[in-house]
């Protein structure tokens, strides 16, 4: 494209548009990145600035987003996550013909603090298991969790995890064939250092936490976990 200099129409208009008009026809694909400030800028004949104004145009749109030393990105389309009762990662995205994929970052043996001793009805130091898993939808990242649950009834349930990807999967080893949600609670914050970085999102950037009880068919609590959701990536629907 070649900038019309005497058209009457600000070459920073000229530049949004064209972009915009790129992303909207899909040639510019959802989670592409673009090319950077001074690529544009060589390209069009102009300074960053000039550049720096269309870029920021669009991510007013919400068809960029910007991530500080990664560069401008076609910004994906919002998935909706359903939270009720039955809340389920894989079906989730399935349902949205997505790829889910689950990974497991680290896991471990801890003592209860008071508060999980409380929701999973134990006592204050009995052991849980805690998996911190990573959850990407067409691979990218949207959430990182910490899932705890009783190790004496769950040993070995992260092995089990890294073999499938999948807790539901896992959690059926064990004699769980369905389970539901007790509660959700959801807030949100800003994340902390090694969150961003695992997410892949800057620091700038808020994200979505939910803290959710999960029970078993005879209403034994089986899992606590602490979810933080990328906010630019998700949104979450409730259903009831």
């Amino acid at each position: 494209m070649e900038l019309q200099r005497r058209s009457g129409v600000a070459l920073w208009r000229q530049i949004q548009d064209w972009l915009e008009y790129r992303i909207k026809e899909g040639e510019l694909k959802p989670g592409s990145r673009l090319p950077t400030e001074q690529e544009l800028a060589a390209q069009f004949g102009v300074n960053r600035h000039t550049v720096r104004r269309a870029l920021s145009l669009l991510a007013e749109k919400d068809l960029v987003r910007t991530e500080q030393g990664s560069g401008s990105f076609v910004r994906e389309q919002l998935i909706d996550y359903a939270v009720g009762t039955r809340t389920r990662f894989h079906e989730n995205l399935l349902r949205q013909e997505r790829k889910p994929r689950g990974e497991l970052i680290s896991s471990g043996v801890i003592p209860a603090t008071s508060l999980v001793a409380r929701v999973l009805e134990l006592e204050k130091g009995d052991p849980v298991l805690v998996l911190e898993t990573l959850g990407e939808a067409d691979g990218v990242r949207i959430c990182l969790a910490s899932a705890h649950f009783p190790q004496s009834r769950f040993p070995g349930l992260d092995d089990l995890y890294r073999q499938t990807g999948s807790v539901t999967q896992a959690l059926r080893h064990f004699g769980v064939k369905d389970y539901r949600r007790r509660r959700t609670q959801i807030s949100g914050r800003l994340p902390t250092a090694r969150e961003a970085r695992i997410l892949a999102q800057p620091r700038t950037r808020p994200i979505l936490v939910t803290e959710s009880v999960n029970v078993d068919t005879r209403d034994w609590p089986i899992e606590y976990c602490e979810s933080r959701f990328c906010a630019d990536r998700v949104q979450f629907v409730i259903e009831t």
